[in-house]
């Protein structure tokens, strides 16, 4: 999977805040220092929180296995 914010999704924040923004604008933001890099460490944490806090609630345990003493986890 892939997940992304590019320039049109930054244009619409933009439109959302009621103002607008170039596409020269928006590369000169995600060029700042650290900005690109900030931006994708927090997709990535949230994206971490989110798969971990929907797996928690399908992980269920193989009884086949928890009687032979391993544990295995399936997602359903």
């Amino acid at each position: 999977m892939t997940a992304e914010i590019g320039l049109v999704h930054v244009q619409a924040f933009a439109r959302e805040m009621g103002t607008t923004i170039t596409i020269a604008e928006v590369a000169e933001f995600f060029n700042r220092a650290g900005v690109a890099q900030s931006l994708w460490i927090q997709m990535m944490q949230a994206g971490e929180q989110y798969i971990k806090s929907n797996l928690k609630s399908k992980i269920m345990r193989s009884p086949d296995r928890e009687k032979a003493g391993q544990e295995i986890a399936m997602i359903q």
